[in-house]
């Protein structure tokens, strides 16, 4: 199953408390990142505006040296700050409904949140950020360099304000019973398969069930209460959609 975990492309994180409580993350992607980010840079930029109109009036060499000292602290530490005093969340974050976390889903704690802002520098080199965007783009969790760092993960939250995908009806179909007992990681990650396979479409949908299809279907016999299964050979996907049924009756 092992090889079908990872081949299922999803992009939430299953995570488990110490007291066996599994829950799910759901890291956010580019385009709403890129909105929050865009929100932070015109709130940081405010900042060192109200700070230049208050400072700046200082003509002698201090007002200057702490106009920059400002500056600077707040393009370094806004996203720190904003983090460690306001439960992950800049005000970008907030407003698009987006959390900072551990990639275990507990809180970010100061070292993490300095070290993927301090890497900030990195994901936007010259100002192109064309490292963060290869990085989100590329990675499972959408992370940037800093996140890998830090082990950490931008979520929605339940104010997000990104369109809630639902997955549509799983379509009838034979149920398969399967040659050999299959573990509990195994049913879930069949019945998580099911769930996405109609927004996944056939094809795709059979490319990523093609291995593990492959070292159960040689046991596996059709069984169809309601009526014979369709003519024809079933595809990979197809295969596996009927042994979800199977073990997800009508609660899929």
């Amino acid at each position: 199953m092992a090889g079908f975990e990872r081949r299922l492309i999803d992009t939430s994180f299953g995570v488990a408390t110490p007291e066996g409580i599994e829950f799910a993350l759901y890291p956010a992607g580019l385009a709403v990142r890129a909105c929050a980010y865009g929100i932070d840079a015109l709130a940081q930029g405010a900042f060192i505006f109200a700070a230049i109109i208050i400072v700046g009036s200082w003509e002698d060499i201090i007002g200057i040296w702490l106009m920059l000292i400002i500056a600077f602290g707040i393009n370094w530490f806004y996203h720190v700050a904003c983090e460690l005093f306001f439960k992950g969340q800049s005000l970008g974050k907030r407003i698009m409904g987006l959390r900072v976390v551990r990639s275990n889903g507990s809180p970010v704690n100061p070292g993490a949140s300095f070290l993927r802002n301090l890497l900030r520098f990195a994901d936007t080199f010259m100002f192109l950020c064309l490292i963060a965007l290869v990085c989100l783009a590329a990675s499972r969790g959408f992370r940037r360099l800093g996140d890998w760092a830090a082990d950490t993960l931008v979520v929605y939250t339940s104010r997000s304000l990104a369109p809630v995908r639902r997955s549509p009806p799983v379509p009838e179909g034979p149920v398969i019973v399967p040659g050999r007992p299959l573990s509990y990681e195994e049913k879930q990650g069949l019945l998580l398969f099911a769930r996405r396979y109609s927004l996944l479409g056939k094809a795709r949908a059979d490319e990523i069930a093609h291995a593990y299809a492959a070292a159960l279907r040689e046991a596996g016999q059709v069984n169809s209460p309601g009526g014979p299964p369709p003519e024809g050979y079933l595809s990979d996907g197809e295969y596996l959609l009927g042994i979800a049924r199977k073990f997800g009756g009508d609660g899929l």
